[in-house]
């Protein structure tokens, strides 16, 4: 209150006329010249009780009565109290009609404060490091508003909870060499319902620019490749910028990571049940013929694309895994193998073919669906193929192998491949 108002309140007796009015206009201007400000996370105005600038240099102008400082907007991510919130979601202080200051945001329980930055002009703060997963954290700052007035405030939230961390991994490992035909695999923790936002996610470089097509097999399964077979000698990296990354029912992805893989050179083993043999290219170039068995009138071998999923110089058989039961036509005992390469999860190899069926190699097939090699031909496929390269199968009469029986991606065409 001015002390002209204060002498004119002490007054009695009539009044000249319009003193009501004027008495009603000086309190209203009093009222609005208190200020505000308003604290949100969407922008709006609330009062707070701070003292009057009527008597700062402000004030001091001509004209007439208005408010000379406008409430401070505040503008606050995460709001206070909030719960699950995205560890990759950049807190945020953002001040319309003011500054900020001072601003601390750390965890509740202690330790080191998140790093931010200030805007040139004083009216925002933005956190600079990511924060923890499952985690309480507490925000302190100073707002200041146009008239120098400081108003201080604290509030805090919490991040989603390890229950909602989604992780990812992939294969091959990160400094894998591997055959021209690996497709890229990613299996993921949890369900992706925003598929479409985990694909924006990676990235697959191919250093000979092959593009790639996407194929979910489920939820958390999906498979990388190219159209042809990477290119020998090319280098393939996949950027996975997974943390923060919604996947749906409140699932977060909870890391980046980066994945590179060496393609070695393109080798292709065919096949061919019509002539009983093996051709292997390397790079296009035939380097070897060999005689095979494949799988006899009951056991007949898949055809089409496979891929070598591993490799064992000794493993182990047995007819169980294949649902024989002893007396059953085609059982056998366990047995042990020799330059074993799988092809197949349910027991599709190339591998050396047992003693007693090396005279039919190159004239009957005898096997359970695998393809059996003499030795010197097994020995050399052992040592000169590796995992990741491709054995095409021709003319068996039997359906090609099923993508998800190994690798048998490149039995689906290109133009159907894609699919969410």
């Amino acid at each position: 209150m001015t002390e002209e108002s204060g002498r004119r309140s002490r007054r009695t007796g009539r009044r000249k006329p319009g003193t009501g009015k004027m008495v009603a206009v000086i309190a209203i201007c009093a009222a609005i010249g208190a200020g505000g400000l308003g604290i949100a996370t969407a922008p709006e105005r609330a009062s707070a009780g701070v003292q009057s600038e009527s008597s700062t240099p402000m004030r001091n102008v001509s004209g007439l009565a208005a408010p000379v400082v406008k409430p401070v907007e505040l503008s606050v991510t995460p709001s206070d109290g909030a719960q699950g919130v995205n560890p990759a979601a950049a807190p945020s202080v953002k001040a319309v009609n003011g500054t900020v200051k001072d601003v601390v945001l750390k965890p509740a329980a202690g330790g080191e404060p998140v790093s931010g930055t200030t805007s040139a002009d004083g009216s925002t703060w933005t956190a600079e490091d990511p924060l923890e997963f499952d985690t309480k954290y507490s925000y302190r700052y100073t707002i200041v508003d146009q008239a120098g007035r400081e108003t201080q405030t604290s509030q805090d939230f919490g991040t989603v909870v390890k229950a909602n961390e989604a992780d990812a991994a992939v294969y091959p490992l990160n400094g894998a060499t591997v055959g021209a035909g690996q497709p890229i695999e990613i299996v993921f923790s949890e369900p992706v319902l925003n598929k479409e936002a985990v694909e924006k996610a990676v990235t697959v470089t191919a250093s000979t620019g092959q593009a790639v097509a996407w194929r979910w097999y489920s939820d958390r399964r999906v498979r990388i490749r190219p159209e042809a077979f990477w290119a020998a000698n090319s280098q393939v990296s996949i950027d996975l910028l997974l943390f923060g990354t919604d996947f749906g029912n409140k699932m977060i992805g909870n890391a980046d990571s980066r994945v590179t893989f060496t393609v070695g050179p393109q080798r292709l083993a065919v096949v061919d049940d019509v002539t009983k043999t093996m051709k292997v290219y390397f790079d296009g170039q035939l380097v070897r013929t060999a005689p095979v068995t494949l799988g006899g009138t009951d056991w007949l071998s898949p055809t089409g694309y496979a891929v070598v999923m591993e490799q064992e110089r000794h493993s182990k058989f047995n007819a169980g895994s294949i649902g024989l039961k002893p007396g059953d036509k085609g059982y056998y005992p366990p047995l042990t193998v020799e330059y074993a390469n799988r092809l197949t999860t349910s027991g599709v190899y190339v591998h050396q073919a047992l003693e007693s069926a090396w005279g039919s190699v190159g004239r009957a097939n005898v096997s359970h669906g695998c393809v059996g090699l003499l030795p010197v031909d097994a020995a050399w496929f052992f040592n000169n193929m590796r995992t990741g390269d491709v054995v095409q199968t021709l003319n068996t009469g039997a359906p090609a192998v099923e993508p998800l029986e190994g690798f048998g991606d490149w039995n689906i065409p290109w133009a159907q491949y894609p699919k969410r």
